[in-house]
């Protein structure tokens, strides 16, 4: 059974850099097909994807948000980890990792993720 963790501050201050550590467990994060991926749900919106970092180390970003964002992994410690810069309050959400079996899987459709974290954006 893949098990996913979000972990990371719930309080970052206006300009300053949210990071955000994902810890897989039940497989390794090098497994073939395997998507890791970021998504988030502002209060009163719907999911947001973020963007991923593969198998194999691809990233792919969301392009709204790809200016500010880094997606890295360490394979030592099977986690994955989300660094997004200069944030302001509309970067206030629940942050979800998780994973899909390809690159077009829809959030919709990924198989495995974490509980999510509240992040609040605030000085």
């Amino acid at each position: 059974q893949v098990q996913l963790q979000e972990s990371g501050p719930g309080l970052v201050k206006p300009s300053q850099t949210l990071s955000l550590t994902c810890t897989v467990s039940g497989a390794p994060i090098t497994t073939e097909y395997s998507y890791w991926s970021w998504i988030r749900k502002p209060p009163g919106k719907g999911l947001e994807w973020i963007g991923y970092i593969s198998y194999i180390s691809d990233t792919h970003y969301s392009p709204s948000l790809k200016s500010r964002t880094w997606i890295s992994r360490d394979t030592s410690k099977n986690q994955f980890t989300l660094q997004l810069s200069s944030v302001t309050p509309e970067d206030t959400a629940v942050y979800y990792c998780a994973r899909g079996e390809s690159a077009a899987t829809p959030p919709s459709d990924y198989d495995y993720w974490g509980q999510g974290t509240q992040v609040t954006v605030s000085s």
